[in-house]
């Protein structure tokens, strides 16, 4: 709901026509009695005039919203279609932009009930005018023009490739926070005598208990408390199969369950219950998803189409930002123990190594003719090197290195551009191999 595109305008809407209501009922209370220096501020201006006044006020702020919010997503398509689909969710979850629709429905929902209330002469009911309520409707109409003012250049700068990639750098180094290094239960290394996969039961895979999805779409989240706590009393083993970002269909295999004998029709919903399954992918749990946004925006800059080797220099820097942060974390460990000290839930997380793999592979493939980008990887290696704590991942980085130099070499470069990034790529790998050296010794 958070995310949602609706949330936040149908609260103003809602908080509107309570304000409507509440100031009709004061009108109809104060609508006799002096205001004294205050009368300035309520204008009176009769049946007909309030009748157009708010007939005006509605009927402008609800073609402003539909013009304004078509022409915006007319921008929005164009530059998804440039930098990648995916970051129309940023539009959806702006909270700038969920504000703006609801000022405007808003002012449209209380100009309308506040419409309604007017009785002119000649009815069965005495003439009533809310004048308080009319003024209300001005003075929000001067605020529908002051936020029309303000979305223009809110949307302009939305638009912009360091805004779009700075967003998504954010909520990569969100989930970050949040998942790295959150740790379900006990860690193996609190438990008295914690074996980690030893403890796995040796039955598991082929004795377990098959939890097969019943929809359709991608995890976007485990609620992992909710399963330690499930397993825990029901004294059996929890071996997911799944991770947020993975799609699932009917029939998927999504856990296991261990042993057999103590699992009844209940508990199978109960571990479906603990995933949530939706149409797209969301950051939320998915660290991946947050990179691969970043990594499609660098692909796509680099496509024959687009050719803007600077966009993806742009994506690099923000997928430095979040990566190094991540690196830099204890990845917790997949057995999670309950407060028995037995393991009971295996919940594995994506680890850096992985991510680092596929974002330096994506950029071999697609961005080898670029020497600026490669340039800019050559120095996301040492950025990534200085931040890390496993020693595989410097490894897999000197590997990536060589590879990148490889297929730079393969495009039959020219030979200045060739020997630079042969000396480039040399001194990130010195660099790389010197960041594992606890003297934090670094090469000149």
């Amino acid at each position: 709901m958070r995310d949602s595109f609706w949330l936040l305008p149908g609260l103003l809407c809602l908080l509107a026509a309570v304000l409507a209501e509440a100031l009709i009922a004061l009108d109809q209370q104060v609508d006799e009695l002096d205001l004294g220096p205050f009368a300035v501020l309520a204008t009176r201006i009769g049946e007909s005039g309030s009748r157009d006044v708010l007939g005006a006020i509605a009927g402008s702020v609800l073609g402003v919203a539909a013009t304004s919010f078509s022409i915006t997503i007319a921008v929005l398509a164009t530059a998804s279609s440039t930098y990648g689909p995916r970051l129309v969710r940023n539009f959806m979850t702006d909270r700038g932009n969920q504000f703006v629709l609801g000022v405007y429905a808003a002012t449209f929902v209380y100009c309308l009930l506040t419409l309604r209330s007017i009785r002119e002469p000649g009815g069965a009911d005495e003439v009533f005018v809310p004048h308080l309520a009319v003024n209300v409707a001005v003075l929000l109409a001067v605020l529908s023009i002051g936020v029309l003012i303000w979305f223009i250049n809110h949307i302009a700068d939305s638009v912009q490739v360091g805004t779009l990639s700075r967003r998504v750098r954010a909520e990569l180094v969100d989930t970050v926070d949040r998942l790295y290094p959150e740790q379900l239960g006990r860690a193996p290394s609190e438990v008295p005598r914690g074996a980690g996969a030893h403890d796995v039961p040796s039955g598991l895979r082929s004795e377990g208990v098959e939890v097969r999805a019943d929809t359709i779409g991608y995890v976007q989240g485990v609620a992992e408390d909710r399963l330690l706590d499930l397993a825990t009393r029901h004294d059996v083993v929890i071996s997911l199969r799944v991770r947020p970002g993975s799609h699932v269909v009917e029939g998927d295999v999504v856990a296991l369950v261990w042993p057999p004998d103590r699992v009844d029709d209940r508990l199978g919903p109960a571990v479906r219950s603990g995933l949530t399954v939706g149409r797209a992918r969301t950051p939320d749990q998915d660290v991946d998803y947050a990179v691969l946004v970043l990594e499609e925006m660098a692909v796509r800059a680099l496509s024959p189409s687009t050719n803007d080797p600077y966009t993806a220099v742009n994506a690099l820097d923000d997928l430095a930002a979040g990566l190094t942060h991540m690196v830099g974390r204890d990845v917790p460990s997949p057995y999670r123990y309950g407060p028995d000290d037995r393991l009971r839930v295996i919940a594995p997380r994506t680890g850096p190594v992985e991510l680092v793999d596929r974002v330096f592979d994506a950029i071999r493939w697609h961005g080898t003719g670029h020497p600026p980008v490669l340039h800019r990887m050559c120095g996301l290696a040492e950025q990534l090197a200085g931040a890390a704590r496993d020693p595989e991942l410097r490894d897999r980085l000197v590997a990536h290195l060589e590879r990148l130099q490889e297929a730079f070499e393969r495009t039959a470069p020219q030979r200045c551009d060739a020997a630079e990034l042969r000396r480039r790529a040399a001194q990130s790998v010195a660099a790389v191999r010197a960041s594992a050296d606890p003297t934090g010794a670094r090469p000149s």
